[in-house]
C-alpha cells in the first residue's frame, strides 16, 4: 500500500475538496472546545458548540440543499483500519491536524460473500486545515494519525445518522450489516470493540496501519 494525497487524482473516484468555505471559526471551535483523547478515538454525532457557528446554516443549505444536518466529531488516537462504514449520503470532513484516511469502493465489496479484502484499501493524506467530502458510495472509518499527537476533525453528516438502530426486518444480507441509522460497518477481526458492540467481520487481510507511512512523509 502506497500513500497517496486528496489533491492527487486518484481521489476523485473516492471524493472532492469542499471549497468556497470558511472554517476558521470551525476549526478554532473543534481544537478549544472537545476533547483529545491521545488513548483511543472518539465520535460525537452532534456538537452545540460547532453547530451553533454561522457555518452550519450554510453547509445546511448550500452544500446539503436544505436537508437538516449535524456537526460532530471524531478526535483522538488510532492508526488501524479496523472497520469501513458508508452511508446512503455523502459526509464532509474539516481536519484540524494532518491525518490518514483509509478509504475503498462500496462496489469492491464482494456481493456473495459480504466481505471485503484490504487489497481493495488505498491510503490518502490529508493536510490539516483541508475540508472534503466523501462520497456516499466510498467506504471509510474513523482518520488514521500521522504521529502521536493525534486528531481533531469535524464530521458533517444529515442529521440522525450514526444515531439509534432501526428497527427492522432483515431482507438481506446487507441488512446484517447496519449498526446504526444511516449507517452499515464491516469490521476487521482486530476490532475488538465494534465486534462487543455487535459489529461483523468483513474484511479480509492484514488490517493497515498509518504507522508504516510515518517515517516516509
Amino acid at each position: 500500500m502506497k500513500l497517496e494525497s486528496v489533491g492527487e487524482s486518484g481521489f476523485r473516484e473516492y471524493g472532492q475538496i469542499v471549497e468556497g468555505y470558511d472554517f476558521t471559526l470551525l476549526l478554532k471551535t473543534l481544537k478549544e472546545k472537545t476533547p483529545r483523547p491521545l488513548d483511543q478515538s472518539v465520535y460525537v454525532p452532534g456538537d452545540p458548540a460547532l453547530e451553533n457557528l454561522p457555518v452550519y446554516k450554510e453547509l445546511r443549505d448550500n452544500y446539503y440543499g436544505g436537508l437538516p444536518i449535524q456537526i460532530g466529531y471524531t478526535n483522538g488516537f488510532s492508526t488501524l483500519l479496523n472497520g469501513i462504514e458508508y452511508h446512503r449520503s455523502s459526509e464532509i470532513l474539516i481536519v484540524a491536524d494532518d491525518v490518514i484516511l483509509f478509504l475503498a469502493k462500496q462496489w469492491e465489496i464482494d456481493p456473495l460473500s459480504w466481505n471485503i479484502d484490504v487489497s481493495k484499501v488505498r491510503a490518502f493524506f490529508v493536510s490539516a486545515g483541508t475540508a472534503l467530502e466523501i462520497y456516499a458510495t466510498t467506504l471509510h472509518y474513523s482518520p488514521a494519525a500521522v504521529d502521536e499527537r493525534g486528531y481533531q476533525t469535524a464530521v458533517v453528516l444529515p442529521k440522525g445518522t450514526n444515531l439509534e438502530k432501526p428497527v427492522i426486518k432483515e431482507k438481506n444480507a446487507q441488512d446484517r450489516y447496519m449498526t446504526a441509522a444511516n449507517k452499515w460497518l464491516l469490521v476487521h477481526q482486530d476490532a475488538k470493540h465494534e465486534i462487543e458492540n455487535g459489529a461483523l467481520i468483513g474484511i479480509r487481510g492484514e488490517n493497515p496501519d498509518s504507522r508504516q507511512f510515518w517515517k516516509k512523509r
